[in-house]
């Protein structure tokens, strides 16, 4: 009789269904996976280690490179980790713009998730439509950091500056003015007005993912049963987020440990039945949805309620410009703080928000020096990556594809 064995093959670590460099060592018996060994290390950002390298602030635009998908909340759970440590309050304006920029990152991103895996799966216009409105949320990024990905917006005791009063426009020589006119309709006010006008059309966006996808029987097919994972297992294997959610267990830490300003919000935690890829996709998509019932909140409250963005501790924040330019002392400061940095009195504190992948945290030890003596990242991806040959085995090459997709896998988190 003929030997029977398994072939073992590399998948990676430039195939297009791994948003980075994943390399999977795969032991196959014909086209089903027997095992699948995920091997990282071919990114190596040494993010942690250039953090000691730093002074806190010069941290925060290596925090967007983590997972370039979710840049601001990836930030926000470096600058809770720093102001637990320092013990300053946030004013309360700059709470309710962290929440809405969260809100919508984490569309941003399953955005973004949502076009790559049905790309993977062999769908296009899906991922045609989902950059259709990264754009509109990437304009909003632009307006009020002055950068369309990676923000650097939120800073220790708020944010950066307080929400624009105009929209950028269109400009080109090549249209005339009635084609400009027309794509600078909901350009005419302020960032508010234009965020508000992006959340009453999102509901129509999202029907049309919908119409596309939930009831495709090739979706269906393709993600119905595939990379099932229990409620019991998926805590066992540390999984967080819409990964947890849909395997039916309901943890969301804007609800069970809430930070910021989301106790004084109204929103539900969609969950799962079956932890498939399909009840992962019903899930971050009903997040869309919630998402946007959140940002339209913090709309109405920022609307009436005008105020300070960030701390007026100057050892702390920087002065104003103007002050600064005025004021010796305003001087100082703002010299002070963008060269030495501030120090943070010596100890340890841990962070963490609801990152669209699941829990961020950043762990934080200080010696009293204006740099980091340790800061460690809890990034949502590792967990799920680590889960991967136990959701694969049994399962066809192809179904591999669809549960990396499921997972929303980004290696710039992974691989720090």
């Amino acid at each position: 009789m003929a030997e029977i064995r398994n072939y073992t093959m590399n998948f990676g670590p430039q195939h297009p269904a791994a948003h980075g460099v994943l390399r999977l060592v795969l032991e196959l018996d014909g086209e089903v996976i027997q095992r699948a060994d995920p091997h990282i290390g071919l990114l190596h950002r040494a993010t942690e280690k250039l953090a000691e390298n730093r002074t806190y602030l010069q941290t925060i635009p290596y925090m967007d490179r983590l997972d370039y998908v979710s840049m601001m909340a990836n930030e926000h759970a470096y600058v809770l980790a720093i102001e637990k440590l320092l013990n300053i309050d946030v004013p309360i304006r700059a709470q309710y713009i962290r929440v809405m920029f969260d809100e919508i990152t984490r569309i941003l991103n399953h955005l973004l998730w949502l076009g790559a895996h049905a790309l993977d799966v062999g769908a296009m216009t899906v991922f045609l439509y989902a950059f259709r409105e990264r754009e509109d949320l990437f304009d909003c990024y632009e307006a009020v950091s002055g950068a369309r990905m990676h923000a650097a917006y939120y800073r220790p005791g708020g944010v950066y500056r307080d929400l624009p009063d105009r929209m950028p426009q269109y400009e080109s020589t090549l249209k005339n003015k009635n084609e400009l006119d027309k794509l600078n309709t909901n350009r005419c006010g302020s960032l508010l007005d234009f965020i508000a006008d992006f959340s009453n059309r999102f509901p129509r966006y999202i029907d049309e993912y919908e119409t596309l996808l939930t009831d495709n029987r090739i979706w269906k097919q393709r993600t119905v049963g595939i990379g099932v994972v229990d409620p019991d297992r998926a805590i066992a294997l540390g999984m967080t987020g819409p990964m947890l959610r849909g395997s039916g267990v309901a943890w969301d830490l804007r609800k069970k440990q809430p930070y910021e300003v989301y106790d004084q919000l109204n929103f539900d935690i969609p969950v799962g039945m079956n932890g498939d890829c399909y009840d992962r996709y019903l899930v971050r998509i009903e997040e869309f949805r919630q998402s946007n019932h959140i940002i339209k909140q913090c709309i109405e409250w920022l609307r009436k309620s005008p105020g300070p963005v960030i701390s007026d501790n100057h050892k702390i924040a920087p002065p104003t410009r103007t002050a600064m330019k005025e004021d010796m002392e305003a001087m100082i400061h703002h010299f002070k703080l963008f060269t030495e940095g501030f120090h943070i009195p010596a100890g340890e504190a841990y962070a963490a928000v609801e990152h669209p992948k699941g829990e961020f945290g950043i762990y934080l030890i200080s010696d009293g020096a204006n740099k980091p003596y340790r800061l460690k990242i809890r990034a949502p991806g590792f967990p799920h990556l680590a889960a991967l040959d136990e959701m694969t085995r049994g399962h066809m090459i192809s179904d591999l594809v669809a549960i990396i997709g499921t997972q929303d896998i980004v290696f710039g988190e992974i691989d720090r």
